[in-house]
């Protein structure tokens, strides 16, 4: 008898326990309002349970349980955290001529965590980094996933890849004047290629290229090609050979279309979109990620910060007609993904671009889709984030209001931010 006590009474103390463990990393959510980006709707009085990271179970009749930590935003609206899809989180501008000459990599690597943390604090629980010096971004990366930086999760591509003389190269200055640096700097097929593995082997998720001039930089041209069509098929096919998905920066008219055609996965600004850019991306399904917010920060802030009159210039000329573009892409049903290029306006503000989304033809719900699910589509995490959904990972935020009725809540305070199943701003609701 007092061997089958202990044996009943062992198995007993071990099932509790197995429960004890199954169930001490539980964590419910109450949501008053709940932003279905799948469907892209909103519904109330939902509750979200999370064990560990992931989310396990959603809706209005989840039974909560007694051992799960309850987390009460019944008041307010709660979504999936936010995605920019173009950031340069490893610096942003303080003086043109500071930046350029007198700061080392060193200076960027160690103010990076800065930005990362702000960036999370707004609400943006994933960024893609498309364009960091020295590969900042794949080493802020690993020590944000190995817990030691605070910041959202990255999707890096290291090194923008550029032809000489483009906007990936430093232009304008004496011939004699060179700058210790990783070069990205590739003319040609076989150098492109070879630039393709270099950036993969050494740590990017993703392949950013320059298909055509820009703004903030010294060339003539605001947009240009700058790689011949034969230059940009081999580019995406190479990446596509490493299973990389390609951004490419591109402003003017036929080098959209050039890089469309070689396959690219994204547009990044696509300034001066024509009826023909626009039909080839439909036919694509190529994501077009416009920063329409910052042509305000620019042209407010840059003459300050001592940037060069003829780089403003360019801006004037390419801030209205982008915002135009947009509304058509918009208007047309081009997909559309959410990027801001944080960096060149201070991190923490990218909130910010979601009243010009709605200003320029997305509804309310279509721009957060944009910051959700279209932007999980376009990084290829869709089977993880992007949505609050059974079996993904608890990136969860909320605020207090209604962006239905006023999207700029979603640049005010965020008041509730959760990355990876962690609370990461708790604010009272």
């Amino acid at each position: 008898m007092r061997k089958l006590f202990f044996t009943v009474a062992s198995f007993l103390f071990s099932a509790l326990w197995l429960q004890a463990q199954q169930t001490e990393n539980l964590t419910a959510i109450k949501a008053g309002r709940l932003f279905d980006s799948e469907k892209g709707v909103f519904i109330t009085n939902q509750v979200i349970l999370i064990k560990d990271n992931v989310i396990t179970e959603v809706g209005s009749g989840v039974k909560i349980p007694t051992s799960a930590k309850v987390i009460d935003l019944s008041n307010a609206t709660v979504m999936p955290g936010f995605m920019d899809c173009h950031t340069h989180i490893t610096s942003q501008p303080d003086n043109y001529m500071e930046d350029l000459f007198r700061k080392s990599p060193i200076d960027y690597a160690v103010e990076a965590h800065i930005y990362a943390k702000r960036t999370l604090e707004a609400g943006f629980t994933a960024c893609r980094d498309v364009g960091a010096p020295e590969l900042i971004d794949v080493a802020l990366k690993r020590s944000i996933n190995a817990g030691h930086v605070v910041g959202p999760r990255l999707y890096v591509s290291g090194p923008i890849i550029g032809a000489t003389g483009g906007h990936a190269d430093i232009s304008g200055f004496s011939p004699y004047l060179s700058f210790k640096a990783i070069n990205s700097i590739a003319d040609g097929i076989d150098e492109i290629r070879k630039q393709v593995r270099y950036n993969i082997k050494y740590g990017a998720d993703l392949i950013k290229f320059t298909a055509t001039a820009g703004v903030l930089s010294e060339e003539e041209s605001v947009g240009a090609p700058q790689y011949s069509q034969e230059e940009m098929n081999a580019l995406v096919a190479e990446a596509a050979m490493w299973d990389k998905k390609v951004a490419a920066h591109a402003h003017g008219t036929q080098g959209i279309k050039m890089a469309v055609k070689a396959g690219v996965a994204s547009i990044e600004h696509g300034s001066f979109l024509d009826d023909e850019c626009i039909e080839l991306m439909k036919q694509k399904g190529t994501y077009l990620v416009a920063d329409i917010y910052n042509d305000d920060y620019i042209l407010s802030e840059f003459a300050k910060l001592g940037y060069p009159e003829k780089l403003i210039e360019k801006e004037r000329q390419v801030g209205k007609t982008q915002r135009e573009s947009f509304q058509k892409a918009a208007k047309a049903g081009v997909k559309i993904a959410f990027g801001t290029d944080a960096g060149v306006y201070p991190h923490g503000n990218n909130g910010k671009q979601f009243y010009y989304m709605v200003k320029f033809g997305l509804t309310p719900a279509q721009a957060i889709q944009a910051a959700t699910i279209n932007a999980a589509d376009l990084i290829g995490v869709k089977n993880k984030l992007g949505s609050i959904s059974m079996g993904k990972y608890a990136d969860i935020v909320a605020v207090n209001g209604n962006p239905e009725q006023d999207i700029t809540v979603l640049e005010k305070k965020i008041t509730f931010v959760m990355k990876d199943g962690k609370v990461i701003v708790a604010s009272n609701h």
